[in-house]
């Protein structure tokens, strides 16, 4: 995967990032603090796009709601990234960090009619259409401006990724894209207005899968598809993949790498004649983060002792919202173990991190850290309880700058 040994590993005993001690990034800057590796993002990003090269017209957008931070939107349009956006903030975080508009798709169910202007006004490269209404909006507004929209129709495959449900989208019952069923009837008419130039079809069907199959399944729908689009006289010239490969949170998970997926895709869209894009996030930015926090409290409990951390629900909500896992460690190495429940100061009993974990033995002031948060970390904080927005650091070798500053409640007030 994306990091490893050379991106965050203990060195005498201290966790690092690259060259760079995690204690020295807590002296300069405080805790909470997101801490990013550019080796590693560069690592996953180069993965990534080496698995998919060799497939025609492969186009790769990195989905700014992992991580929309500018540095890193920066790091990744040198790696020849585009941005995958769906919202008008992403779409001017993406062109302040030099991603070419060519390279920008427009994804998501709700785009309003000033986005849908702003991004036209851009000149973006692909908007993906989530219902007939919305083609028909885009198409009178680039009509009122003398161009036609590049457009694909996103398409509902009906297929269950197998993943948690609140990151499930491409089911029948999920509020994305238009039933496959529909599809053909909705493309017929939405070729004929004047101001879109509908060139194919995307999907998503969710985030963090851990197997193949899912997507496998639905690709094959879409072939169909696209096959039987060509059949009613349209030309077919690209496909939206969408994204969603997973990333082992738990040092004994198993997800498929970049390559088997490339593989795949390979395999799947021999026949398809068409171009591809893929719209990674989490695969590339999740495991080039961590969030080193400090401990308050070591705090008696019933069943198990309390950590009570710095970091809370604000900084880092997956956990909250999915009761997802990140893995949890001390920056200082070679301690013995102990069985805790880890929590954030928040007054909310969900800001809790894992109940009953097992974790390295902590007392009140040591330094630890969140595993595996560069993406939905930052990109989902808030200031709930008036408290502060973490900054964010980027590593690269022996250097670390502040990329994102602390927010202070007083500035959030103003």
């Amino acid at each position: 995967m994306a990091t490893g040994p050379r991106f965050f590993d203990y060195r005498n005993g201290t966790l690092f990032a690259e060259d760079v001690s995690l204690t020295r990034i807590a002296e300069a800057v405080g805790t909470p603090v997101h801490v990013y590796s550019a080796g590693a993002l560069r690592h996953a990003a180069d993965e990534f796009r080496a698995a998919v090269r060799h497939l025609p017209g492969a186009r790769t957008a990195f989905a700014v709601k992992a991580n929309p931070n500018t540095a890193v939107l920066r790091l990744l349009a040198e790696r020849g990234y585009g941005a995958d956006i769906v919202s008008g903030g992403e779409l001017r975080r993406a062109l302040d960090a030099g991603m070419e508009p060519a390279g920008i798709v427009f994804s998501g169910v709700g785009k309003t009619d000033r986005e849908l202007s702003d991004a036209l006004e851009a000149r973006i490269g692909q908007f993906n259409l989530e219902l007939e209404e919305e083609g028909e909006v885009l198409a009178r507004l680039a009509h009122g401006r003398g161009v036609r929209a590049p457009s694909l129709l996103r398409v509902n495959p009906d297929v269950d990724a197998g993943t948690h449900g609140k990151i499930s989208t491409g089911k029948r019952e999920n509020k994305f894209g238009v039933a496959i069923a529909e599809a053909p009837a909705m493309y017929d008419r939405l070729a004929q207005l004047d101001g879109l130039d509908l060139r194919g079809v995307a999907l998503h069907i969710g985030s963090q899968l851990s197997d193949l199959a899912p997507l496998e399944a639905a690709y094959r729908r879409i072939g169909e598809l696209v096959f039987e689009l060509r059949r009613r006289g349209h030309t077919i010239t690209r496909v939206d993949l969408g994204g969603g490969l997973g990333i082992p949170y738990h040092l004994q998970d198993r997800v498929p790498s970049p390559a088997a997926y490339g593989a795949m895709v390979a395999r799947v869209t021999r026949e398809w004649n068409v171009g591809l894009t893929f719209e990674p996030g989490r695969v590339v930015a999740g495991a080039a983060g961590i969030l080193l926090t400090r401990v308050i409290w070591v705090k008696l409990g019933a069943t198990h002792p309390f950590i009570i951390v710095d970091a809370a629900m604000n900084d880092l909500a997956r956990p909250a919202l999915y009761g997802a896992h990140h893995r949890f460690s001390a920056v200082s190495a070679g301690r013995e173990s102990m069985e805790a429940t880890i929590a954030g100061p928040v007054c909310e009993t969900g800001d809790t991190f894992g109940v009953g974990q097992a974790i390295d033995r902590v007392r009140r002031g040591d330094l630890a850290v969140f595993h595996t948060t560069g993406a939905y970390g930052a990109a989902m904080a808030s200031s709930y309880n008036c408290r502060p927005l973490s900054p964010q650091v980027l590593v690269d070798g022996a250097d670390f700058t502040v990329v994102g500053d602390r927010m202070l409640p007083a500035e959030l007030v103003a």
